[in-house]
Protein backbone atom coordinates (compact mmCIF):
# COMPACT_ATOMS: atom_id res chain seq x y z
CA UNK A 1 0.00 0.00 0.00
CA UNK A 2 2.78 2.58 0.75
CA UNK A 3 5.72 0.94 -0.70
CA UNK A 4 9.54 1.75 -0.06
CA UNK A 5 8.92 5.46 -1.25
CA UNK A 6 6.76 5.94 0.92
CA UNK A 7 8.20 4.36 3.89
CA UNK A 8 11.86 6.27 3.21
CA UNK A 9 9.59 10.07 3.44
CA UNK A 10 8.19 8.87 6.67
CA UNK A 11 11.19 7.73 8.17
CA UNK A 12 12.65 10.70 7.29
CA UNK A 13 9.52 12.82 8.88
CA UNK A 14 10.26 10.61 11.93
CA UNK A 15 11.17 13.85 14.26
CA UNK A 16 8.74 16.13 12.91
CA UNK A 17 5.88 13.90 14.02
CA UNK A 18 7.14 12.27 17.07
CA UNK A 19 5.53 15.05 19.36
CA UNK A 20 7.17 17.28 21.67
CA UNK A 21 9.47 15.35 24.01
CA UNK A 22 11.95 16.25 26.63
CA UNK A 23 14.96 13.84 26.71
CA UNK A 24 14.11 11.78 29.34
CA UNK A 25 10.42 10.49 27.68
CA UNK A 26 8.86 8.79 24.29
CA UNK A 27 6.78 12.29 23.46
CA UNK A 28 3.69 11.62 22.06
CA UNK A 29 4.21 9.38 19.58
CA UNK A 30 6.06 6.10 19.54
CA UNK A 31 7.21 5.22 16.28
CA UNK A 32 10.79 3.49 16.26
CA UNK A 33 13.15 3.27 18.89
CA UNK A 34 16.28 4.32 16.35
CA UNK A 35 17.31 8.10 17.13
CA UNK A 36 15.85 7.26 21.17
CA UNK A 37 18.49 8.23 23.30
CA UNK A 38 19.25 6.21 26.46
CA UNK A 39 17.31 8.80 29.03
CA UNK A 40 14.73 8.40 27.17
CA UNK A 41 14.98 4.42 27.57
CA UNK A 42 15.70 4.43 30.43
CA UNK A 43 12.86 6.27 31.75
CA UNK A 44 10.09 4.69 30.24
CA UNK A 45 11.82 1.10 31.39
CA UNK A 46 12.17 2.43 34.67
CA UNK A 47 8.52 3.14 34.51
CA UNK A 48 7.89 -0.82 33.17
CA UNK A 49 9.71 -1.95 36.39
CA UNK A 50 6.96 -0.42 38.20
CA UNK A 51 4.45 -2.48 36.95
CA UNK A 52 6.23 -5.56 36.45
CA UNK A 53 6.39 -5.90 40.07
CA UNK A 54 3.03 -6.94 40.43
CA UNK A 55 0.91 -10.06 39.03
CA UNK A 56 0.37 -10.13 35.60
CA UNK A 57 -3.09 -10.60 36.34
CA UNK A 58 -3.49 -7.39 37.57
CA UNK A 59 -5.10 -9.00 40.90
CA UNK A 60 -2.95 -6.98 43.16
CA UNK A 61 -2.72 -3.64 41.41
CA UNK A 62 -2.64 -0.59 43.63
CA UNK A 63 -6.53 0.98 42.56
CA UNK A 64 -4.56 3.89 41.93
CA UNK A 65 -3.31 2.46 38.96
CA UNK A 66 -6.97 2.24 37.44
CA UNK A 67 -7.35 6.03 37.79
CA UNK A 68 -4.13 6.59 35.28
CA UNK A 69 -5.75 6.09 31.95
CA UNK A 70 -9.35 6.37 33.62
CA UNK A 71 -11.56 7.97 30.73
CA UNK A 72 -9.12 7.38 28.13
CA UNK A 73 -9.93 5.02 25.13
CA UNK A 74 -7.17 3.38 23.43
CA UNK A 75 -8.28 1.63 19.64
CA UNK A 76 -5.95 -1.14 18.35
CA UNK A 77 -5.94 -1.25 14.76
CA UNK A 78 -4.30 -4.60 13.69
CA UNK A 79 -4.18 -5.30 9.91
CA UNK A 80 -1.58 -7.87 10.74
CA UNK A 81 -2.61 -11.36 12.91
CA UNK A 82 -1.49 -10.81 16.02
CA UNK A 83 -1.74 -12.77 19.29
CA UNK A 84 1.18 -11.54 22.01
CA UNK A 85 0.95 -7.82 21.06
CA UNK A 86 -2.64 -6.90 21.04
CA UNK A 87 -3.85 -9.09 23.64
CA UNK A 88 -0.67 -7.36 26.01
CA UNK A 89 -1.37 -4.13 24.47
CA UNK A 90 -5.35 -4.39 25.45
CA UNK A 91 -4.31 -5.63 28.95
CA UNK A 92 -1.94 -3.19 29.61
CA UNK A 93 -4.33 -0.04 28.42
CA UNK A 94 -7.11 -1.83 30.78
CA UNK A 95 -4.77 -2.60 33.88
CA UNK A 96 -4.53 1.54 33.52
CA UNK A 97 -8.43 1.83 33.45
CA UNK A 98 -8.91 2.72 29.44
CA UNK A 99 -11.38 1.63 27.21
CA UNK A 100 -9.92 -0.37 24.78
CA UNK A 101 -11.48 -0.72 21.05
CA UNK A 102 -10.37 -3.22 18.53
CA UNK A 103 -10.47 -3.39 14.78
CA UNK A 104 -8.85 -5.50 12.03
CA UNK A 105 -8.99 -4.93 8.17
CA UNK A 106 -11.36 -7.75 7.77
CA UNK A 107 -13.90 -6.09 9.85
CA UNK A 108 -13.37 -2.69 8.97
CA UNK A 109 -13.58 -0.22 6.06
CA UNK A 110 -10.33 -0.76 4.38
CA UNK A 111 -11.09 -3.97 3.08
CA UNK A 112 -14.09 -1.78 0.88
CA UNK A 113 -11.09 0.57 -0.44
CA UNK A 114 -10.77 2.93 2.20
CA UNK A 115 -6.98 4.28 2.43
CA UNK A 116 -5.12 3.66 5.93
CA UNK A 117 -4.83 7.40 6.65
CA UNK A 118 -8.57 7.99 5.70
CA UNK A 119 -9.99 4.95 8.44
CA UNK A 120 -7.41 6.52 10.99
CA UNK A 121 -8.67 10.39 10.52
CA UNK A 122 -12.23 8.63 11.15
CA UNK A 123 -11.03 6.80 14.43
CA UNK A 124 -9.28 9.92 15.49
CA UNK A 125 -12.27 12.04 14.96
CA UNK A 126 -14.51 9.64 16.92
CA UNK A 127 -12.67 11.00 20.23
CA UNK A 128 -9.59 7.90 21.00
CA UNK A 129 -6.61 9.17 22.82
CA UNK A 130 -4.51 6.65 21.32
CA UNK A 131 -3.97 4.32 18.11
CA UNK A 132 -2.17 1.22 18.16
CA UNK A 133 -0.80 0.12 14.86
CA UNK A 134 0.27 -3.33 13.03
CA UNK A 135 0.55 -2.78 9.58
CA UNK A 136 2.26 -5.18 6.68
CA UNK A 137 3.87 -1.65 5.03
CA UNK A 138 6.91 0.17 6.78
CA UNK A 139 6.46 3.18 7.56
CA UNK A 140 2.78 2.99 8.10
CA UNK A 141 2.98 4.53 11.38
CA UNK A 142 4.76 7.52 10.80
CA UNK A 143 2.01 8.43 8.04
CA UNK A 144 -0.35 8.16 9.67
CA UNK A 145 0.89 10.34 12.96
CA UNK A 146 1.76 12.98 10.31
CA UNK A 147 -1.13 13.03 8.62
CA UNK A 148 -3.16 13.24 11.97
CA UNK A 149 -0.54 16.43 13.38
CA UNK A 150 -1.17 18.13 9.95
CA UNK A 151 -4.61 18.04 10.75
CA UNK A 152 -3.98 19.12 13.91
CA UNK A 153 -1.64 22.57 12.86
CA UNK A 154 -4.73 23.15 10.36
CA UNK A 155 -7.49 23.25 13.02
CA UNK A 156 -4.82 24.64 15.13
CA UNK A 157 -4.29 28.04 12.47
CA UNK A 158 -7.81 28.18 11.85
CA UNK A 159 -8.08 25.73 8.72
CA UNK A 160 -10.89 23.81 10.41
CA UNK A 161 -13.03 26.84 11.41
CA UNK A 162 -16.50 25.97 12.53
CA UNK A 163 -18.11 24.98 16.07
CA UNK A 164 -16.06 22.39 17.82
CA UNK A 165 -12.79 23.13 15.59
CA UNK A 166 -10.22 23.59 19.00
CA UNK A 167 -11.68 20.71 20.35
CA UNK A 168 -11.01 18.55 17.78
CA UNK A 169 -7.86 19.80 17.50
CA UNK A 170 -6.92 19.07 21.05
CA UNK A 171 -8.10 16.16 20.87
CA UNK A 172 -5.29 14.26 18.23
CA UNK A 173 -4.53 10.61 19.60
CA UNK A 174 -1.10 9.30 19.90
CA UNK A 175 0.02 6.59 17.47
CA UNK A 176 2.36 3.73 19.20
CA UNK A 177 3.52 1.43 16.60
CA UNK A 178 2.82 -2.38 17.27
CA UNK A 179 5.20 -3.54 14.17
CA UNK A 180 5.58 -2.06 10.69
CA UNK A 181 6.25 -4.17 7.56
CA UNK A 182 9.97 -4.93 8.03
CA UNK A 183 10.88 -2.10 9.59
CA UNK A 184 10.74 -1.47 13.55
CA UNK A 185 8.55 -2.85 16.64
CA UNK A 186 9.71 -0.50 19.36
CA UNK A 187 7.25 -2.35 22.45
CA UNK A 188 9.02 -5.98 21.58
CA UNK A 189 12.39 -4.28 21.71
CA UNK A 190 11.52 -2.47 24.79
CA UNK A 191 10.65 -5.53 26.72
CA UNK A 192 13.00 -7.76 25.18
CA UNK A 193 16.06 -4.92 26.83
CA UNK A 194 13.58 -5.01 29.63
CA UNK A 195 14.09 -9.08 30.29
CA UNK A 196 17.84 -8.82 29.06
CA UNK A 197 18.43 -6.32 32.08
CA UNK A 198 16.50 -8.51 34.38
CA UNK A 199 17.98 -11.95 33.85
CA UNK A 200 21.56 -10.07 34.02
CA UNK A 201 21.07 -7.78 37.28
CA UNK A 202 20.73 -4.70 35.13
CA UNK A 203 17.37 -3.39 36.43
CA UNK A 204 18.49 -0.35 38.86
CA UNK A 205 20.09 1.66 35.55
CA UNK A 206 19.66 -0.22 32.49
CA UNK A 207 23.13 0.13 32.02
CA UNK A 208 24.00 -2.64 29.27
CA UNK A 209 27.41 -1.95 28.93
CA UNK A 210 29.82 -5.27 28.70
CA UNK A 211 26.72 -7.34 27.91
CA UNK A 212 27.07 -9.31 24.20
CA UNK A 213 23.57 -10.18 23.20
CA UNK A 214 23.16 -12.36 19.91
CA UNK A 215 20.17 -11.90 17.49
CA UNK A 216 19.79 -14.94 15.00
CA UNK A 217 17.69 -15.62 12.05
CA UNK A 218 15.59 -14.06 9.57
CA UNK A 219 17.05 -10.26 10.49
CA UNK A 220 16.45 -9.49 7.24
CA UNK A 221 12.63 -9.56 7.30
CA UNK A 222 12.60 -8.32 11.14
CA UNK A 223 11.46 -5.40 12.66
CA UNK A 224 11.91 -6.99 16.01
CA UNK A 225 15.57 -7.18 15.22
CA UNK A 226 16.04 -3.83 14.32
CA UNK A 227 14.23 -2.22 17.56
CA UNK A 228 16.58 -4.95 19.50
CA UNK A 229 19.45 -3.38 17.81
CA UNK A 230 18.53 0.43 17.84
CA UNK A 231 17.90 -0.28 21.77
CA UNK A 232 20.68 -2.54 23.11
CA UNK A 233 23.33 -0.44 21.30
CA UNK A 234 21.72 3.39 22.67
CA UNK A 235 21.99 1.25 26.23
CA UNK A 236 25.29 0.05 25.54
CA UNK A 237 25.76 -3.63 25.14
CA UNK A 238 27.32 -4.94 22.00
CA UNK A 239 25.04 -6.72 19.56
CA UNK A 240 25.91 -9.63 16.92
CA UNK A 241 23.86 -10.73 14.49
CA UNK A 242 24.02 -13.89 13.39
CA UNK A 243 22.92 -16.20 10.39
CA UNK A 244 23.46 -16.89 6.32
CA UNK A 245 24.53 -14.26 4.52
CA UNK A 246 21.12 -14.16 2.44
CA UNK A 247 19.14 -13.46 6.22
CA UNK A 248 21.64 -11.14 7.81
CA UNK A 249 22.01 -7.68 5.43
CA UNK A 250 25.19 -5.95 5.62
CA UNK A 251 23.42 -2.85 6.21
CA UNK A 252 22.88 -3.73 9.69
CA UNK A 253 26.63 -2.86 10.74
CA UNK A 254 25.33 0.81 9.95
CA UNK A 255 23.00 0.51 12.55
CA UNK A 256 25.96 -0.74 15.19
CA UNK A 257 25.58 -4.60 15.20
CA UNK A 258 28.41 -6.47 14.75
CA UNK A 259 27.84 -9.43 11.66
CA UNK A 260 28.83 -13.29 11.52
CA UNK A 261 28.22 -16.47 9.77
CA UNK A 262 29.75 -18.64 12.21
CA UNK A 263 26.86 -19.25 15.28
CA UNK A 264 29.36 -21.44 17.27
CA UNK A 265 31.94 -19.29 16.92
CA UNK A 266 30.25 -16.72 18.98
CA UNK A 267 28.17 -18.43 21.30
CA UNK A 268 30.38 -18.92 24.25
CA UNK A 269 30.67 -15.24 24.44
CA UNK A 270 26.85 -14.10 25.09
CA UNK A 271 25.13 -12.93 27.87
CA UNK A 272 21.74 -13.06 25.58
CA UNK A 273 20.36 -14.70 22.31
CA UNK A 274 17.13 -13.65 21.16
CA UNK A 275 16.15 -16.32 18.31
CA UNK A 276 14.21 -14.61 15.68
CA UNK A 277 12.10 -17.21 13.12
CA UNK A 278 12.24 -17.55 9.44
CA UNK A 279 9.48 -15.44 7.90
CA UNK A 280 9.00 -17.31 4.71
CA UNK A 281 5.73 -15.15 4.15
CA UNK A 282 8.33 -12.57 3.62
CA UNK A 283 10.30 -13.84 0.98
CA UNK A 284 9.84 -14.56 -2.47
CA UNK A 285 8.99 -18.35 -3.04
CA UNK A 286 11.02 -20.47 -5.19
CA UNK A 287 9.87 -23.76 -6.89
CA UNK A 288 5.98 -22.90 -6.24
CA UNK A 289 5.52 -24.63 -3.07
CA UNK A 290 4.14 -23.33 0.13
CA UNK A 291 6.32 -22.30 3.58
CA UNK A 292 4.21 -24.58 5.89
CA UNK A 293 4.67 -27.30 4.09
CA UNK A 294 8.55 -26.94 4.06
CA UNK A 295 8.40 -26.51 7.88
CA UNK A 296 6.78 -29.21 8.72
CA UNK A 297 8.60 -31.64 6.40
CA UNK A 298 11.83 -30.51 6.92
CA UNK A 299 12.27 -30.87 3.25
CA UNK A 300 13.90 -28.08 0.95
CA UNK A 301 12.31 -24.70 1.93
CA UNK A 302 10.40 -22.99 -0.53
CA UNK A 303 12.09 -19.78 -0.37
CA UNK A 304 15.33 -18.52 -1.78
CA UNK A 305 17.02 -17.63 1.26
CA UNK A 306 18.13 -20.78 2.74
CA UNK A 307 18.81 -24.45 1.17
CA UNK A 308 16.76 -25.99 3.64
CA UNK A 309 15.13 -26.33 6.69
CA UNK A 310 17.09 -28.94 8.08
CA UNK A 311 20.25 -27.43 7.13
CA UNK A 312 19.31 -24.05 8.74
CA UNK A 313 18.42 -26.13 12.05
CA UNK A 314 22.02 -28.14 11.71
CA UNK A 315 23.95 -24.63 11.40
CA UNK A 316 21.78 -22.42 13.50
CA UNK A 317 18.81 -23.82 15.64
CA UNK A 318 19.56 -22.88 18.80
CA UNK A 319 19.21 -26.92 20.52
CA UNK A 320 20.28 -28.31 23.54
CA UNK A 321 23.96 -29.23 22.62
CA UNK A 322 24.53 -25.57 21.35
CA UNK A 323 22.74 -24.42 24.46
CA UNK A 324 25.35 -26.40 26.90
CA UNK A 325 28.33 -24.65 25.32
CA UNK A 326 26.80 -21.23 26.40
CA UNK A 327 27.26 -19.68 29.83
CA UNK A 328 25.28 -20.80 32.09
CA UNK A 329 23.69 -17.77 33.28
CA UNK A 330 23.37 -17.10 29.26
CA UNK A 331 19.62 -15.64 28.63
CA UNK A 332 17.59 -17.84 25.87
CA UNK A 333 14.95 -15.40 24.03
CA UNK A 334 12.39 -15.65 21.41
CA UNK A 335 9.47 -12.84 20.39
CA UNK A 336 7.58 -15.83 18.87
CA UNK A 337 5.68 -17.29 17.55
CA UNK A 338 8.13 -20.18 17.71
CA UNK A 339 8.64 -22.63 15.16
CA UNK A 340 10.07 -25.79 17.21
CA UNK A 341 12.30 -27.67 15.51
CA UNK A 342 13.66 -25.52 12.64
CA UNK A 343 15.23 -22.07 14.33
CA UNK A 344 15.16 -23.72 18.37
CA UNK A 345 14.56 -26.97 19.44
CA UNK A 346 11.68 -27.68 22.46
CA UNK A 347 14.49 -28.09 24.39
CA UNK A 348 16.07 -24.94 24.35
CA UNK A 349 12.76 -23.53 24.15
CA UNK A 350 11.48 -25.06 27.51
CA UNK A 351 15.38 -24.84 29.65
CA UNK A 352 15.38 -22.90 32.64
CA UNK A 353 17.46 -20.57 30.34
CA UNK A 354 14.67 -19.64 28.69
CA UNK A 355 13.03 -16.69 29.17
CA UNK A 356 10.27 -16.69 26.19
CA UNK A 357 7.35 -16.64 28.92
CA UNK A 358 9.33 -13.77 30.77
CA UNK A 359 8.96 -11.76 27.46
CA UNK A 360 5.55 -12.04 27.49
CA UNK A 361 5.08 -11.00 31.22
CA UNK A 362 7.05 -8.47 30.48
CA UNK A 363 5.30 -7.08 27.52
CA UNK A 364 2.30 -5.68 29.26
CA UNK A 365 4.31 -3.76 31.79
CA UNK A 366 6.44 -2.25 29.31
CA UNK A 367 3.31 -1.29 27.32
CA UNK A 368 2.06 0.37 30.29
CA UNK A 369 4.45 2.33 30.65
CA UNK A 370 4.36 2.99 27.05
CA UNK A 371 0.82 3.86 27.30
CA UNK A 372 1.19 6.30 30.26
CA UNK A 373 4.37 8.36 28.65
CA UNK A 374 2.51 8.73 24.98
CA UNK A 375 -0.45 10.01 26.76
CA UNK A 376 1.27 12.50 28.79
CA UNK A 377 0.40 10.99 32.31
Amino acid sequence: MLGAVAHAASVAGVAGAAGVASAADLGRHLLQLHGLGAPALRGVLARARVYAGHDADGAHDPASWRDRLRGRVVANLFFEDSTRTRVSFSLAAERLGARVVNLTSVGSSVSKGESLVDTALNVAAMGVDAIVMRHKSSGAPHLVARALDQRQNALGSGGGAGVGSSATAARVPSIVNAGDGKHEHPTQGLLDIYTVAQRTGRLEAFDLSGLSVGIVGDIASSRVARSNIAGLVALGARVVCVGPPTLVPRGLASLGAELTSDLDGVLGGLDAINVLRIQFERHEPAGGGGGGGAVASGGPAVGNVIASVREYHELYGLTLARLGRMKPSAVVMHPGPINRGVEISSEAADSVQSAVLAQVRHGVAVRMAVLEQCLGV
